[in-house]
């Protein structure tokens, strides 16, 4: 690559870069960056005249990585790391506790990923993390009772822009439903819109169904799911090797995708709250 010695100097548009490639969109990457979108378009093509090459495809709801660009990406990742780690060398520690809300339909993997990364670098930080429905978080964070918290919904209207998405009807990979049978539904029985995004699709499609399982927990639903008890609404991004996505071709309508965002209470320490937001969109990504 051409220059290379030229974006090593600069890791302002490394972090441009993978904040792109983490939200899937200009405008929520400057709004997570605190920056104007022509500002962060005129990094990535900053970016793009240093390594000769193109990073992103233009689509209808974002951007998406071309060939060149998922090259970049675990390097740009790696560069990022090494930065934060000489940059944690010097830096004097933060200190304080912290309450964060975390949707508990992220899988385990998302969980770790971020409670462990955020303790090794902030050792000295009281984690308190809560687990559940985010129907109860944006008031828990506007009472002070939550200090972050992670936010889903079919439309966000506060907060910073996190991520978008697609939900998915899933089912154990050795059900078979019959032409024209039923849907054996497992549905999470909360307070929210969780709970009628299942029966609201059939019901529009005029496909029939029947409540096979209920539960207030994701994991379960996903368990009832995975024993073939049930089909059931999940996000794309927890689908499981055992599971598979029943669609159009089963007869299965479109679903609204989830719009995540992160909430903070204006009063929280900014600088635990700010470490811990920057911790969420790389556990995300």
């Amino acid at each position: 690559m051409q220059n290379f010695e030229r974006l090593m100097a600069s890791s302002g548009h490394l972090r441009t870069f993978l904040t792109v490639v983490d939200s899937g969109n200009v405008t929520h990457a400057a709004t997570i960056l605190g920056r104007t979108q022509s500002t962060i378009s005129v990094q990535i093509k900053q970016l793009e005249e240093t390594l000769d090459a193109r990073l992103f495809q233009r689509q209808a709801r974002g951007v998406v990585l071309t060939e060149q660009g998922r090259k970049l990406l675990p390097a740009a990742r790696r560069a990022m790391e090494e930065i934060q780690r000489v940059g944690d060398l010097f830096a004097d520690p933060l200190r304080g506790r912290i309450r964060i809300g975390i949707p508990d339909d992220y899988d385990d993997t998302i969980l770790e990923k971020l409670l462990v990364e955020f303790a090794r670098r902030h050792p000295e930080v009281e984690i308190f993390a809560h687990s559940g429905c985010t129907s109860k978080f944006a008031q828990a964070v506007k009472t002070g009772k939550l200090d972050i918290a992670v936010c889903s919904g079919p439309s966000m209207g506060e907060g910073q822009p996190l991520s978008s998405e697609p939900n998915v009807w899933a089912a154990a990979q050795t059900l078979e439903l019959a032409p024209g049978a039923p849907v054996p539904l497992a549905i999470l029985e909360r307070t929210c819109w969780w709970r009628d995004i299942p029966t609201t699709a059939l019901d529009e499609a005029r496909r029939s169904w029947t409540l096979a399982y209920s539960s207030e927990s994701f994991a379960s639903v996903r368990a009832a799911i995975r024993s073939g008890l049930a089909i059931g609404v999940v996000p794309k991004n927890t689908l499981e090797p055992s599971m598979k996505i029943m669609g159009k071709r089963e007869g299965f309508p479109p679903l609204p995708a989830s719009q995540r965002a992160i909430l903070v209470n204006s009063d929280a320490p900014d600088e635990l709250t700010s470490a811990m937001s920057e911790a969420i969109v790389a556990a995300v990504g």
